[in-house]
């Protein structure tokens, strides 16, 4: 067959134009780092942070996972990273236009893997230099139109996806719209239920809208369970736009390909037994030159109280005023996150821009990992008593005139004074443990889904709660660096790994706030293992050790004949020497 131009019907099909390239630019009032024509790259893998407990996992494909807390609350099916990045099909962002050009009507399916080549685009992908918004631009040279779209997140909202639809032709240009995102979770919707029950996870399924609000409400029609007691589902996904007049909303993924083909399609206002979605149908008409834009904001875990509020604030907030006040709140959570990698000594200022926010990264995954102490060197009476009453209620319970006759809040250098003077060694043993760490959770993502992650950042009330886990050597590598920020607490961290570590010199799986974990013997799982480690003992303990004696010369040794540290308990019966040579 000679080498002569493909054809998709009578449509010439396009090669890709112009290479792969990155350069920092501004977008959205702030430093972006763009990666042009980034679709001519093998699929990876991203992460998008929050200065909260939203996590967001995504693909250069447009597939995401994305949530609060842990995977059991999570937005999107949370699936390995292969399948992530292969759902983009069917999950997360979709949007199709369809544009009036001479007569004719031009089907547009922006970052769609189908029909490739028809028409004569470039893709870009943008991620702002502290990681916390990431934003996907096709720009169709054919049509003179762009689409952009982008998500971030709000504390007080949840996640932001907004999109910017812009047409840079000269003559205005009629169009019609159906945007959005599909396969919403509602809340019950667990892992194990996603991956062994997701057909009958999909039964369950409802969507409503409030059609005074446009407020969609993704619930299941009750928690699954084949026990014959009652199961109520009282909590829901919520999605709900700003910015697009008008516009009519699809619950479901139903009628996509009626408007593929141009059928009228109808609102829905009550769907049940199938995925959830959340899209935008709208006729716009834009002059040349001009940009519409609008955000779909989403959350997960919503009671019937927060519906409530939702509901009132979207009935009595105009638009502009509501739009205003959702980029206040998420340019105060990149704020916030700034504030944490700022407090772990991660902002530079060089001539190396690019270094400078890879030393931001840095630190950033870093503090991710091991933490940051909320209040610098303070320490909170109460959070302490909280410490003393998950480790060890006796010492608590002994020590009830110590901990009322405490300064709230206290320097940790006077309270191991303190507690060094109490003549208690398990209370000052327990006051060297107390590390009050935030923002910390394990090392666990799609790409290694054996990790479950959580983080936990808020307790029930919704106060800040303070909480550290993690795989032991992440922990204590992670803590190496965060003792150059935060010295006085190098004592403390070296204590946690001493009273971590078995008298044989081993250690357990996961050390956490609460204590440690061994894994739970499986000898079925080919994956499973006790948890009983040498993992590099020597060279954590060391550094650790080293920056003891760098910071406070002296110090360590008037503790070594102090018995105010500990051995690991196993939990696990270990054959005897002889046994093991027999």
């Amino acid at each position: 067959m000679s080498a002569s131009p493909i054809h998709l019907g009578s449509n010439p099909v396009h090669p890709p134009q112009g290479k792969v390239g990155g350069e920092t630019v501004s977008l959205l009032g702030e430093p972006f780092y763009c990666i042009r024509h980034y679709d001519q790259m093998p699929p990876f893998f991203m992460s998008i942070v929050s200065s909260s407990d939203q996590w967001m996992f995504l693909a250069s494909t447009g597939g995401l996972s994305a949530g609060r807390i842990n995977p059991e609350s999570a937005l999107f099916p949370y699936e390995t990273d292969d399948k992530i990045a292969e759902g983009a099909d069917h999950t997360g962002p979709l949007a199709i236009i369809l544009a009036g050009r001479n007569g004719r009507t031009l089907l547009w399916e922006p970052f769609s893997r189908h029909s490739p080549g028809v028409y004569r685009v470039e893709r870009n992908l943008y991620k702002n230099a502290i990681g916390d918004k990431i934003v996907f631009e096709e720009i169709n040279r054919d049509l003179g139109l762009a689409y952009r779209y982008a998500w971030r997140s709000s504390d007080r909202f949840g996640f932001v996806h907004t999109a910017w639809l812009r047409n840079d032709n000269l003559d205005r240009t009629p169009l019609s719209l159906l945007a959005g995102v599909q396969n919403l979770l509602p809340y019950g919707a667990t892992t194990a239920l996603q991956s062994h029950m997701s057909n009958l996870l999909d039964a369950y399924k409802r969507a409503e809208l409030d059609p005074e609000t446009g407020l969609g409400l993704f619930t299941l029609s009750s928690i699954l369970t084949d026990l014959a007691e009652p199961s109520e589902a009282l909590g829901a996904t919520t999605a709900w736009q700003v910015g697009l007049e008008n516009s009519r909303h699809l619950l479901s993924p139903l009628q996509v390909e009626a408007f593929r083909r141009g059928a009228a399609v109808t609102p829905e206002r009550d769907v049940r037994g199938r995925r959830g979605a959340y899209l935008l149908h709208a006729d716009l008409d834009l002059p040349g030159g001009a940009e519409q834009t609008w955000s779909i904001v989403l959350e997960v875990n919503q009671d019937h109280g927060r519906v409530a509020s939702l509901r009132n604030l979207l009935t009595r907030e105009c638009a502009p005023g509501l739009a205003a006040r959702l980029e206040e709140d998420i340019a105060r959570c990149s704020a916030d996150l700034t504030a944490i990698v700022a407090a772990a000594d991660g902002l530079q200022v060089s001539g190396d821009a690019l270094g400078a926010r890879h030393h931001f990264a840095n630190v950033l995954f870093n503090t991710m990992r091991g933490g940051i102490f909320a209040e610098n060197y303070r320490v909170r009476r109460d959070d302490l008593a909280d410490f003393l009453r998950m480790r060890s209620r006796p010492v608590l319970e002994q020590q009830q005139a110590f901990l009322h006759g405490l300064p709230d809040p206290i320097d940790v250098g006077e309270l191991l004074e303190r507690a060094a003077a109490a003549g208690s060694p398990d209370l000052e043993r327990l006051c060297y443990e107390y590390l009050p760490l935030t923002f910390s959770r394990r090392h666990g993502d799609p790409s290694r889904p054996w990790n479950r992650f959580s983080i936990n950042v808020r307790k029930p009330d919704g106060s800040r709660k303070l909480d550290y886990q993690g795989n032991w050597r992440d922990i204590f590598q992670n803590w190496e660096a965060l003792a150059l920020s935060y010295p006085e607490f190098v004592e403390s961290m070296i204590a946690r790994f001493l009273n971590a570590t078995t008298c044989d010199g081993y250690n357990p799986y996961r050390v956490t706030r609460d204590g440690i974990e061994w894994e739970t013997a499986d000898p079925d799982a080919p994956w499973a293992n006790i948890g009983y480690w040498s993992d590099h003992q020597v060279i954590y303990l060391e550094k650790l050790l080293e920056l003891s004696e760098r910071f406070h010369p002296g110090r360590l040794r008037s503790l070594l004949d102090r018995r105010i540290f500990s051995c690991a308990n196993v939990p696990y019966r270990i054959k005897a020497y002889s046994d093991l040579l027999g």
